[in-house]
């Protein structure tokens, strides 16, 4: 078994994907998750391959937030499309950085990214509020590995 497949159970993604869903709920806003065991590049130059592969920089409103996580490396990474990020403070991105590192650091992994993802949808609601007339889901809310 890989070390991503290892940092999650199976009932543990499936909470991660709720999270998602209840996040999305609310806004027009997509979230992802990827984990991988391991890259030789900085995660945040990880995470925007990755972003661009997932297809999240094709969103229509660009309000895409990638949670990428290099479990072997102990590397973790958000990052935001365009749209969030002309909007929201790089404050944002740090204090969510921060929290999900904190549950990290005490093993609680799956509170980690299910804290940051609600965070995240809290930011992406008022900004890119949820409009049951336009919105879908553009992206796939499952965890994604490579």
């Amino acid at each position: 078994m890989s070390a991503s497949e290892e940092f999650l159970s199976v009932s543990e993604e499936r909470a991660i994907v709720e999270a998602i869903q209840q996040a999305e709920k609310n806004t027009s806003g997509e979230i992802r998750v990827h984990l991988e065991d391991h890259s030789d590049k900085p995660p945040l130059e990880r995470a925007q391959e990755v972003f661009i592969s997932l297809g999240m920089n094709k969103t229509a409103a660009r309000n895409g937030v990638l949670f990428y996580v290099g479990v072997s490396d102990h590397h973790f990474a958000i990052l935001g499309d365009e749209g969030i990020n002309n909007v929201v403070g790089q404050n944002f991105w740090n204090s969510t950085k921060d929290l999900v590192i904190e549950h990290f650091k005490r093993g609680e992994n799956k509170e980690g990214l299910v804290q940051g993802i609600l965070k995240a949808g809290q930011e992406l609601k008022r900004y890119f509020p949820y409009c049951a007339d336009t919105d879908e889901d553009e992206l796939s809310n499952e965890i994604s590995r490579s």
